[in-house]
């Protein structure tokens, strides 16, 4: 497991999902946008937790282990798309990734 570290607290993540969830945090920090990231903390499957990211917000990614995740660039796509709808970037499954892409193919 990994960890999103914001404002100090420490969020826990599985490996594949936060790594695809820092690529498109850090494309649209770099292009100063805020958002919210929201995500089903894994101890809490029925709640939801949301985050405000800005470019002056606190914000950490922690792996652990020597490998790093394979990238999935529909995945990749996907929640980049996501991250500008009017909920912001939620964190989905690959496979919920895929599932958006074929019913909204015009995003790429």
């Amino acid at each position: 497991m990994c960890h999103l570290v914001y404002g100090g607290t420490m969020y826990e993540f599985e490996d594949r999902l936060l790594a695809h969830l820092q690529v498109v945090v850090e494309r649209k920090l770099m292009k100063m946008e805020c958002f919210f990231l929201t995500w089903h903390p894994q101890c809490f499957a029925d709640n939801e937790m949301s985050v405000w990211i800005s470019p002056h917000s606190p914000i950490a990614f922690h792996f652990s282990g020597s490998r790093e995740p394979k990238i999935s660039k529909a995945w990749v796509v996907a929640l980049n798309a996501i991250s500008h709808t009017s909920r912001g970037l939620m964190a989905i499954s690959e496979e919920d990734a895929v599932k958006y892409l074929r019913e909204n193919p015009g995003v790429r």
